[in-house]
């Protein structure tokens, strides 16, 4: 198949159990949840996103014909040497194109693989990490992972409904926007008052990393 990504760089995971590691981040282009378009926000399942995703023209972005090419393109970001080796599938909806082709040429590159999802699609086997981030209103097929990472508050979206998933963490990570003050408060008072909850923070915005 043809993977279309936005864009792939290298940086330091900024949210999450896996916040401060280095990892090349992969963009896919596309979401089944929004269009990536502000002309369509408003009728989009998930209205919130704050992520460019559209189109391939992003750094290093592009269309690649094969795993290899992808799997070559993410290698040559890799800029943490002989160290353990990340790569974080992100998107848009990565699982909208991750298959078991691109995970087995990853494998043969020595990376850890982790995934960013909204969960509305089955993970392939294979991958390490696997990140499920529930949106008010979409179908939740993915309910077992590595983390279960929740943007707070949505509507008909309480935490309480996902406590009883199969995941190793349960994480609740502030709303950003004009509300993100009072966002950031009410999240802290909800895993004070919930202690299965871990607060999640976005460091990469606070210490100006892509």
């Amino acid at each position: 198949m043809t993977y279309s990504v936005k864009e792939i760089f290298y940086t330091l995971q900024g949210e999450g159990r896996n916040a401060g590691r280095a990892a090349v981040f992969c963009r896919f282009a596309g979401c089944n949840l929004w269009s990536g378009r502000e002309a369509d926000r408003h009728a989009a399942i998930c209205r919130f996103c704050d992520t460019d995703f559209v189109g391939v023209n992003g750094p290093d972005g592009g269309r690649f014909g094969t795993a290899q090419e992808l799997s070559g393109a993410i290698t040559s970001a890799w800029g943490g040497g002989d160290g353990p080796r990340l790569v974080v599938l992100t998107g848009g909806e990565p699982l909208l194109q991750v298959d078991g082709e691109l995970i087995r040429a990853l494998r043969d590159e020595c990376f850890d693989i982790a995934v960013e999802t909204n969960g509305t699609i089955a993970a392939p086997k294979g991958l390490d990490w696997i990140c499920v981030s529930p949106k008010a209103g979409a179908p939740l097929v993915q309910t077992s992972g590595h983390e279960l990472k929740l943007v707070f508050p949505q509507v008909d979206a309480e935490p309480s409904s996902f406590e009883k998933l199969d995941f190793a963490h349960f994480l609740l990570q502030p709303m950003d926007g004009p509300d993100h003050r009072a966002n950031t408060a009410a999240t802290i008072a909800y895993c004070m008052a919930h202690p299965k909850w871990r607060f999640s923070l976005q460091t990469h915005k606070a210490i100006g990393v892509r």
